[in-house]
């Protein structure tokens, strides 16, 4: 169970350090807009990323 832990971290890093890495300037530009959006909206990104995350993880170990 511990290296199923590390290995979905170790992709979410890796996803997660690619935007920066290959393009800095539009990861930037994202990010501005992201912190100037409003908070309802930020709510529904991150249940619906919640939410097909969970759907991702039940198709994968059923």
């Amino acid at each position: 169970m511990h290296s199923a832990i590390w290995t979905a971290v170790s992709l979410l890093l890796i996803v997660e350090g690619l935007g920066p890495m290959l393009l800095p300037k539009v990861w930037k530009r994202g990010l501005l807009t992201l912190i100037s959006s409003p908070e309802k909206l930020l709510r529904r990104f991150g249940g619906a990323f919640v939410v097909v995350g969970i759907v991702i993880f039940y198709m994968m170990h059923r």
